[in-house]
This record gives structure tokens, sequence and C-alpha cells, in this order.
């Protein structure tokens, strides 16, 4: 049901691979291009660039913008959606950042900025990734000193709230680590919905109670159902009924989705074409609505417009954050079409029968006819919302099963940004310290680049788009462990067919050789170094995280007796060493045809089991050892970006004459513009 790989470019990103060589497509800009803007706590902070862009029409470049506007403008909406208590406290901790009058140097105030940040890149307070609430590096006397030192005009208070109350009110969110642990919680056998601090669902509703209300809304026999509770917060009421508020202009987040809707409407006279301006003016109508009818009808538009090269994503789309796989987190990404590379997912795309065809499942989980695929790469512009900071690479839409099957899906590899952790990675010593030998590290110098934006193009295009539900399957029977399930099949059917002489014939590989580079980085990924993104101690939460432990420790104990993979102690140091890289292929294709199955078949036990077994627990000594030696390279384990800044020229007349981007914006001086400029939610949003 997913089809956003949001962080799987841990793979090239830890990995430091410099397989695109210097002088390669250089840019002029890139000069002068620095890539990093920030860095504090766990984090980097990137800078990317646009290649190409300065190439464009006019038309296409104020479509562009008003596009990119759009992005903007629900970026209040992903904070709310992340906890009811996020644009309080980032609004508080921008007042004290900006208008702290004390010693702004002191210890204290320097780790309030460091949370700020934090705040900033994970939209909330709680780690992006690991979900769980992070700590203040401040103290609550320190906090409560310079809350009181604001006027409170400066403050986010409720109508006629004292600064006292609010100080009780809002302490505790920040300070007490039992109120509100985890934004998402997919653990053990608690209620998923009570334990988790997002704010998809409110007044003290049950998972079982939310089961059952979305339950009752589906009919068995309906083959082109709507994505129930897709753009809605689901709430008790105080006399105990449960109603949906949604998201729409005139319900919940209006005074955000206006705003968007507008530049949607300055967006129209600059489309490239009727179909495109169809597009929008069906997301417009949605918007207006909340018809989630609507919405579907919008998607099947989206996914036949394959003739414009300006390209976007906005709205509620990918449901990781809600615990039960429904709920969607907004979005938005805007790009323009990569000519050239996107030859590339052209031949994969015009091949997708055979693939299909030749994938290891069962017969009765193939699709007889592959209908609608596309893919392409693109150059991004802009990132919203749940693609802001920390973005994807990958994108392929929609998710509706039933709109993939009969109209098809359009698959996006975002290769400025992956150019741009390739190129800010290179060097930092990661590949020296965790690669066996000198052959790993070879292939990796050689091959990693091509076969990490290889095997995006095959997770999206393909791996998310292959297969069939059997009738009468639920397509959220999975539960929570759909994420991670739909991630993995979509990774395995990626490597699978890497390691396929198929790719050599169709020249998307070099040579033979080339698949081994990425095989030997996921499993050193998936058994090893994803594990520096996670405290000692912990379990792996994320669902592209739990996908990958899956699949890697899936493969390393079926294939334990063929000694396949092994991991082998150097110098007291662990390593993976792959022995037989025909044999590890075959293990991917026999993994992919069991996750193809429990999808198909809805199979929750199975998929519980598969999951449970070996994508959560976590080796501490291992954990432990790896911790240490990556804490020797001084290297963030996670990274995200800042947006360039579109700034239109105009002539004597006030037309705009072009739209000229400017790189210079800082991290921090970014977000604060962003939160004066884009802010339209009240802090409450109950």
């Amino acid at each position: 049901m997913k089809k956003i790989i949001s962080y799987a470019l841990a793979l090239a990103t830890l990995a430091g691979c410099t397989g695109k060589q210097a002088g390669q497509q250089q840019p002029a800009q890139e000069i002068n291009f620095t890539y990093m803007a920030d860095r504090f706590a766990d984090l980097e902070i990137l800078r990317y660039r646009v290649p190409g862009f300065e190439n464009l029409t006019l038309q296409q470049k104020q479509l562009l913008y008003h596009l990119s506007e759009a992005a903007l403008m629900g970026r209040d909406i992903f904070f709310d959606q992340n906890g009811k208590y996020n644009l309080a406290i980032r609004r508080t901790l921008e007042a004290i950042y900006t208008g702290y009058e004390g010693n702004r140097e002191n210890a204290e105030f320097r780790n309030l900025e460091t949370y700020l940040k934090r705040v900033w890149f994970s939209n909330g307070i709680h780690h992006h990734y690991a979900e769980d609430k992070f700590a203040p590096g401040f103290t609550v006397d320190f906090f409560v000193q310079a809350v009181r030192s604001l006027n409170p005009s400066a403050l986010p208070l409720r109508e006629g709230q004292p600064v006292d109350q609010f100080l009780d009110e809002i302490s505790p969110v920040i300070f007490n680590p039992s109120v509100m642990p985890k934004r998402t919680n997919q653990s053990g056998d608690a209620d998923l919905i009570l334990s988790s601090a997002n704010h998809y669902y409110s007044g003290g509703i049950t998972q079982q109670e939310v089961e059952d209300f979305y339950g009752a809304m589906k009919n068995p026999n309906d083959s082109t159902p709507v994505s129930y509770g897709l753009n809605s917060r689901l709430v008790k009421m105080p006399d105990g009924k449960i109603k949906e508020k949604v998201w729409k202009v005139g319900g919940l987040y209006t005074q955000a989705i206006e705003k968007i809707v507008a530049e949607l409407e300055k967006a129209l006279p600059f489309a490239e074409n009727e179909t495109q301006k169809a597009v929008i003016e069906k997301l417009i109508s949605y918007y207006k609505t909340g018809d989630l009818k609507q919405f579907d009808e919008y998607s099947i538009l989206w996914v036949n417009d394959t003739r414009s090269e300006v390209d976007f994503v906005n709205g509620f789309i990918e449901t990781y954050g809600d615990p039960l796989g429904m709920k969607a987190s907004w979005e938005s990404t805007v790009n323009f079409l990569n000519k050239e590379a996107t030859e590339r997912t052209k031949t994969i795309s015009a091949n997708a029968q055979w693939f299909e065809d030749n994938s290891p499942t069962d017969k009765r989980f193939k699709k007889k006819e592959v209908k609608g695929v596309t893919a392409k790469v693109i150059t991004v512009t802009m990132l919203g919302g749940d693609c802001y900071p920390a973005t994807p690479i990958g994108i392929n839409l929609p998710n509706s099963n039933w709109i993939r099957h009969l109209h098809g899906s359009k698959s996006v590899t975002i290769e400025n940004i992956t150019e741009a952790y390739d190129k800010a990675s290179e060097g930092n010593g990661f590949t020296e310290e965790f690669a066996w030998s000198d052959t790993e590290r070879a292939l990796i110098k050689q091959y990693g680049f091509i076969t990490d934006n290889l095997h995006t193009d095959l997770h999206e295009c393909l791996g998310h788009g292959s297969g069939i539900l059997l009738p009468g399957t639920d397509p959220d029977g999975l539960k929570a462990y759909s994420s991670t399930l739909e991630e993995a099949r979509a990774d395995l059917f990626g490597l699978y067919f890497l390691g396929d002489p198929k790719l050599v014939e169709l020249g998307l590989v070099p040579d033979a050789e080339a698949y081994k580079a990425e095989y030997y980085k996921y499993m050193m990924n998936g058994l090893m170094t994803q594990l520096v993104r996670i405290e000692l101690g912990k379990d792996v939460e994320e669902a592209h995280m739990r996908n990958r432990q899956l699949i890697a420790r899936w493969v390393f104990e079926k294939g334990a007796p063929a000694q396949v993979v092994k991991l082998k102690q150097k110098d007291g140091k662990t390593y993976v060493v792959i022995n037989d890289y025909g044999k590890l292929r075959n293990l991917f294709g026999q993994l992919l045809a069991e996750v193809q199955r429990i999808k198909s078949e809805g199979d929750y036990e199975a998929g519980k089991s598969l999951v449970e077994t070996y994508a959560v627990k976590v080796d501490p000594k291992l954990h432990a050892e790896v911790l240490k030696r990556y804490s020797k390279l001084n290297l963030a384990p996670y990274k995200g970006f800042v947006n360039p800044v579109m700034k239109p020229v105009t002539n004597a007349d006030g037309e705009i004459t072009d739209i000229r981007l400017d790189y210079t914006e800082g991290y921090a001086e970014q977000m604060l513009r962003y939160s004066k400029d884009y802010s339209f939610l009240p802090p409450y949003n109950e």
C-alpha cells in the first residue's frame, strides 16, 4: 500500500559511494555550490542543485513557482498531524529563539537552539525516524524563565489563558518522557491508537473503535473502494459518538488548505496542456469538497498525464504515520523532467510485462496484463510537508490498489537528490570502515551510484506496481505490518532483478558484476550499518528500516547452511561477507514469493510473524560495536535538505520576466522565514 521509499538512500548515503566521477555532467554553478548547510545533533542539512532550471520556458518556471508556493502552504498541517502540541511548541521555541535577551552563548540557550532545529527537522517533537520523543538538553527552569521573559503576545496562548497556565499545559509535553512518548507506536500488544501521540485520532478513541468504524463502511464486493479515512481525523466526541473531521476547505485545516487552493488556481493559466490543467482543477475540487471519490478521479487523471514535463505531488498521500496505515500525512514535491536520465526508466517501463511474467512469485498473484506503468527521472524544485526536510528519493503513486490495477502507476526517481547525497558523502570514510575488503570497496566505487539509482527505479516503477490482491482481500488487512511488508516487497523485487542478465541485455548495467555492489551494500546495511540510526537498547521501529532488516536477517538465516552470507571477525571488528551472490539472489526471490503471497491473500498472521521474527529486535552486542565504530567517523546518520529560494524577476511594469533560484539561504533562516510566511493554522486544532 505504501508507495514511497522515504529514506532508502541510507544505502548510498551511509556507504559513501563515489560512482559518479568528477567532471561528469557538471553544471557551471557547481564550482561555487556548497552542499552543506548546517549540522546539529544526529542531523546534517544539505542543499540540492536544480540543474536545467535556467533552460525552462518562462511559462514552465511560473508553473513551477506557483506549484512550489502551494508546496509550502501546507507546512503547518504536517506539524499538527504529528502531534496536537507541535505548533504551539514550535512557535514558543521560535519566540524564545528570536526574542530572548539573556546570554545567548550559555549552554542552556544553545541546547534550546539545537532542540528547536530538531523540532523543525522532524516537524514536531518526535524523532522523524525513530518515532521516540527526543529529550531537551535544557532545563524546565530555563524554559519557564525564558517564556516569562517574553511579551505574552508573542506566545501561542489559548484565548484568555494566563502564561503560567500555558506553561503548566505545555511543559510536561516537552520535559516528561512518559507524556506522549512515541509518535507512532507499532510495537507489542498495546492499543496502537491510544499509545501513539500523532493527531490522526483524538478523544480517547481506541484501536478497536477505529477498526469497527471503518470496517462498517467497507463493502467486500466493492471493486473500486475509496481510501477510507485517508483525509480526516477520527474523533470520539464527549457523548461517545464517533465523528470524522475532514481536512478540506471549510473543514479541519481550512486556513492552510485555502492557501494551497489559491496557489493551485494561480498555476492554472501556466499549465502546459489541457490534461495537466484538468489534473490541477480536479485537485482543487477535491480540496474544496473532501470527497474521496474525487481524489480517486484526480489520481486517475494524474497517472494518465504522461506528456507534461512539469509535475507535482500535493495532498494527503502516505500513511506511514498512522499505525493502522489509513490516515495520510500532507506532503508535496514539485519537479520537472530529467530527459536524459529518463531514458533509463523508459527502458524499464517498456519491459514491465517481462519483469512481471518472470517474477519468482506464484502466477496466481501476477498481473496478466500490466497497464499504464510509466517511469521517469525528475529534478525536484521544491519539497514540502512530509517530504521536507527529509525527502524521498523515489515515488510510486497512486496508492490505491484498484487504480493501479486498472489505470497503472507513475514512478519517479529524484536524481538531483541522490546526486546531493552522493556528493556530500564522498570521502567520508564509511566504506573503508565497514566494507570487508578492497574488493567490495572497488565494487561500490565503480558501480554504487548506478545500482543505487537502478534499484530505486526497479523498486518504484515495478516493485510497488507488481502483483495483485486476490478478490475479496482487504487492502488494509495487514494493519500495522502493511508498510514494512510493502516496502520489503518492492525492495525484494528490485534486488532480485538487479542480478538478472536481462539488465545487461537492456543496457541498464554495464556488465554482470554491477549488481554485486548493491547486494553487498544492502546486506551490510540491513545486518549492521543502519543500526547507527538507533539508540542502544532500542528496537527497530521505522518501516523502511524494518523492511531492510527483515530481508537481510531472513536471507542470512536461510542461507546459513550453505554459508551464503557470513558475519566475520577481523582485527576485533565484525564485517559482512557474501560468499555466493547467485544463491543470495535466489534467496531474495524466495522471500519475494512469500511476501507477495502474504499481501495477495491478506495473510495477517504470516505477515506479523515475519516482521516480528526478523525486523524488530537488534543484537545488542553488534549494535554497540557498530555505534562505537561509527562514532569515530564523526558523521551524521540522518540527512535532510533546505530548499532553494525561488525569486521572481519583474520589469518596470511589474511583469514577471524570469524566475531565478537562490541557493544561499541557511537552515535556521529558511525555517524562520517559513514560519513567518507560511503559518496559517491556529496553534491548537482540536
